[in-house]
């Protein structure tokens, strides 16, 4: 996975980069039937003016499409995972169209009746 950043402050580069660190980890896992290569990750940070306010933005550029995620927050680890927990729900949700879970109904396990124990006749 390519990773790249823009927009983002020196002051905050060491927290965005250890919190992107972990996050693409997970990312990778979910993604390893891409190529590493064919994966890029872009990462945008803004602060909003006349607020405490950070907005983090994630692209993530697939070979099967493109998919854009926004995190706010009051500092800059809040909306970072916030983006990372939204683009990650994108993933999944992505993935499972490409698989089209929605055509293959997956069968619910049988609840089996469960014995009762009878009382001791004594």
């Amino acid at each position: 996975m390519k990773i790249t950043y823009s927009h983002v402050d020196a002051e905050f580069r060491a927290i965005i980069e250890h919190e992107t660190e972990r996050h693409a980890a997970t990312l990778n896992r979910i993604l390893k039937r891409y190529s590493p290569d064919a994966v890029l990750l872009h990462g945008s940070l803004e602060k909003t003016p006349r607020k405490i306010e950070f907005n983090f933005s994630l692209n993530l550029n697939l070979p099967t499409g493109t998919l854009h995620s926004t995190g706010v927050g009051a500092d800059v680890l809040g909306s970072a995972k916030a983006a990372f927990a939204e683009l990650e729900v994108q993933v999944k949700k992505h993935q499972s169209k490409l698989r089209k879970d929605y055509v293959w109904k997956r069968k619910r396990a049988i609840a089996l009746p469960v014995p009762r124990e009878t009382p001791a006749a004594d």
